[in-house]
């Protein structure tokens, strides 16, 4: 029995274990060379270009937000101003208001004051008139009654100093 077993596999032979042993070394080394490395430096890649995209898109949120914060600025700034325009068409449009206003009341008074020129002047002139046909009547009136015809020169010329000191005190 001894014998049989020399020729199996629970046989520990040393050579064998030095060559498998070398053998998975060198499989390791070689792995290593060209499989880790690689796979390692691939990993590395990857990595970084992972963190580069997260690092872009970070960028790229806050360049977005400052151009949403300074849209936002611009569009208050615009409403402001619209605001401040508007105002400024209010005020000027109450001054056009106020100034046409006052010139249609300067207008205004200054037709009522030539009509009230117009309206004494024609009320002198009717008392003129009226005057004169007055004088007329009267040296008429006063030739009948005296019978005699009197220089109607002379007769006007009375009459008329006669109404005028009536006038004055009239008045």
């Amino acid at each position: 029995m001894g014998e049989a077993l020399k020729g199996t596999m629970l046989d520990i032979n040393i050579w064998n274990f030095i060559w498998t042993a070398v053998n998975l070394i060198i499989l390791y080394i070689l792995l290593r060379i060209f499989l880790f490395k690689p796979i390692n430096k691939l990993m590395e890649d990857r990595t970084r270009s992972v963190q580069e995209d997260i690092d872009s898109a970070k960028k790229a949120k806050e360049d977005a937000e400052a151009l949403k914060q300074q849209y936002e600025d611009s569009i208050s700034e615009a409403k402001d101003e619209a605001g401040r325009i508007i105002a400024k068409a209010h005020e000027d449009a109450e001054a056009e208001k106020a100034a046409l206003i006052k010139k249609s009341q300067e207008e205004a008074d200054e037709i009522v004051a030539a009509a009230g020129k117009t309206i004494e002047n024609e009320r002198k002139r009717v008392i003129q008139q009226a005057q004169s046909q007055i004088a007329d009547l009267a040296i008429e009136a006063a030739s009948k009654i005296v019978g005699a015809n009197l220089d109607d020169e002379k007769n006007r010329k009375l009459v008329d100093e006669f109404l005028s000191e009536e006038e004055g005190s009239s008045k």
